[in-house]
């Protein structure tokens, strides 16, 4: 990937990437998320419904994703940060902190934090690496005794700081797409965004993704083999 220093590079990351340091993807689990359909535990419905067993699943995700390591293509992508500084953006769909870990500053989570909660209340969030796994011991905010939840942006629920995104992506002239499927929009739709601004599109996936034919240039490999020879 041949970038001058007059470039700013967008890049959107998803489950892809982190697959590669053994965390579990929806799509690549047969539609279930340790065994559960996603409407029973990633949807305002299921938190309306049983707050316990959402608690216990996110729970169960913090376990995931601390026993997880950055892989290297979440390092190879803070290599390229380092090298263009503000001319890079890193939004990710993906709610694990695998890039920050890898040295990721830039980084925006669209879908939020694993290790965040928030107050139901106030929408007041703060870092929370704590297990919920009894539902008599479910958490309540310090400050108005109002339930807590997890600080994640659930099917049906808009993406956070929407703003944001567009705007840098209209500052982009390249777009790199890591490791999605094309199907959760408003994410999939990034690449139609940038063709209408001429932005370059890049793909990198193992798998084809849905809006394949968007992108200028398309790399079926695993980002873990992929990033770090794009790097270099």
């Amino acid at each position: 990937m041949h970038l001058t220093s007059q470039d700013r590079l967008f890049v959107l990351t998803g489950a892809g990437i982190s697959a590669g340091s053994g965390l579990a993807t929806f799509r690549g689990s047969g539609g279930l998320w340790d065994g559960h359909r996603v409407e029973e535990v990633a949807t305002p419905e299921a938190w309306q419904a049983d707050p316990a067993l959402v608690w216990r699943f996110y729970s169960q995700r913090r376990r995931d994703a601390l026993a997880a390591q950055p892989n290297a293509a979440h390092k190879a992508l803070a290599k390229i940060e380092q090298r263009l500084g503000n001319n890079f953006y890193l939004c990710t769909q993906n709610v694990d902190d695998l890039h920050e870990r890898a040295g990721s500053h830039r980084i925006h989570h669209m879908h939020g934090s694993l290790f965040q909660s928030r107050c139901t209340r106030s929408n007041d969030h703060f870092t929370d690496h704590s297990f919920y796994e009894d539902p008599n011991d479910l958490p309540v905010c310090k400050t108005c005794h109002a339930s807590v939840r997890p600080h994640i942006v659930w099917f049906g629920e808009v993406p956070l700081d929407m703003d944001s995104i567009y705007r840098e992506l209209d500052r982009a002239t390249v777009l790199l797409v890591v490791g999605t499927s094309g199907s959760v929009y408003p994410a999939a739709g990034f690449v139609n965004i940038a063709n209408q601004r001429r932005i370059r599109t890049i793909y990198v996936g193992p798998e084809e993704p849905l809006n394949i034919d968007s992108f200028d240039e398309v790399i079926l490999s695993t980002a873990t083999e992929a990033l770090p020879s794009m790097v270099e």
